[in-house]
């Protein structure tokens, strides 16, 4: 296919955009909608201390949940960790650095970044512990609301179903998750797609993602069982 805009890249070429101490957003929802052969390929380059934004760890052999198992990961910001133990136990070992978010709010924090905004206000936890661990506060209108800080990375890694060459993608189902947001919130937003298809070939109403948002274009190898977990 030909590559007018050049953004169709090897998966190869691709990994020189993320390196040992890199902050990187990561699609996903469980492991649903995360991009599996770029994950493979950084366990792979054997790429160390990241910092990750992601909404969850996935599993111990799915998704994101494969860096954190081969500690990969010196930070991880999410809004759960709960599906993997690993990543629980490297957390109370001192090895995992762990910020937690609210869902709701981890979402709109990646989408103050990707809209050049400082960040957010929000209530949740108000009256809680939450608020004497030093969150800025600030008061709207006689309502006291946290500060939340706009999130952003060096590199987001996104996937999707369908690509056309200038990046305009569109997503399978609940697959799409906090990928359209971290597209937009990376500096270099790299998209491993199913498909690409030549530009014009997509329905404009279905597509999600514009293209001005993505940076680089890889074809997805699908998921590679090499690196399933397997408790010893």
């Amino acid at each position: 296919m030909a590559n007018s805009f050049q953004k169709i890249r090897e998966i190869d070429e691709i990994l020189r955009k993320i390196n040992d101490g890199s902050k990187m957003m990561v699609g996903g929802f469980g492991g649903v909608g995360s991009p599996p052969s770029l994950i493979d390929a950084i366990l792979e380059k054997e790429v160390r201390d990241l910092e990750i934004i992601c909404n969850d760890t996935g599993f111990p052999h799915i998704g994101i949940g494969k860096l954190i198992s081969a500690g990969r990961v010196r930070k991880v910001i999410a809004s759960h960790i709960g599906s993997n133990p690993i990543a629980g136990s490297l957390m109370s070992e001192g090895k995992l650095e762990v910020e937690f978010s609210p869902q709701g709010t981890l979402g709109e924090r990646i989408r103050a970044g990707g809209m050049g905004l400082g960040g957010i206000l929000s209530d949740v936890g108000m009256g809680s512990e939450i608020a004497e661990k030093g969150k800025e506060l600030v008061k709207v209108e006689g309502r006291d609301f946290f500060i939340e800080t706009a999130l952003t990375a060096d590199v987001a890694i996104i996937y999707g179903k369908i690509a056309d060459e200038f990046g305009n993608m569109i997503y399978d189902k609940s697959a799409r998750n906090m990928n359209p947001l971290m597209a937009m919130a990376g500096d270099y937003t790299i998209a491993e797609v199913d498909e690409i298809v030549s530009l014009g070939e997509l329905d404009p109403e279905t597509i999600i993602t514009p293209g001005v948002f993505v940076q680089a274009i890889v074809q997805s190898e699908g998921v590679n069982w090499k690196w399933v977990w397997e408790p010893k």
